[in-house]
C-alpha cells in the first residue's frame, strides 16, 4: 500500500501490510498525519482494533486520548478486566 505524498511527506510511503511492523507503522502515520479521508480509506477497524494496546504506546498522547475518547471500544481492547 503506498500512501499519499501529504500523509507520508517524509521517509516511507510503501508499505507491506502483511509484515506486522509495517502495518503498525503505517497506521501510525496514518493516525498523526492523516486528514479524514486518508482514515477511512487506509485503516480497517478490525486491524485498527487488534493493533491498539502497541500502537497506542507508538502515538502521541494528544492522539491516543482523541482516539480513545471517540472509540470506546479501543480502550476496551487494551483494558480487559
Amino acid at each position: 500500500m503506498e500512501l499519499r505524498l501529504h500523509v507520508a511527506w517524509s521517509g516511507l510511503r510503501t508499505y507491506d501490510l502483511d509484515r506486522p511492523r509495517q502495518r503498525m507503522s503505517l497506521y501510525r502515520t496514518v493516525l498523526a498525519e492523516g486528514q479524514r479521508a486518508d482514515l477511512v480509506a487506509f485503516l480497517n477497524r478490525d486491524l485498527l482494533l487488534a493493533q491498539w494496546p502497541d500502537l497506542r504506546t507508538l502515538i502521541s498522547t494528544h492522539i491516543r486520548v482523541v482516539w480513545e475518547e471517540a472509540f470506546s471500544e479501543l480502550v476496551r481492547s487494551w483494558n480487559v478486566p
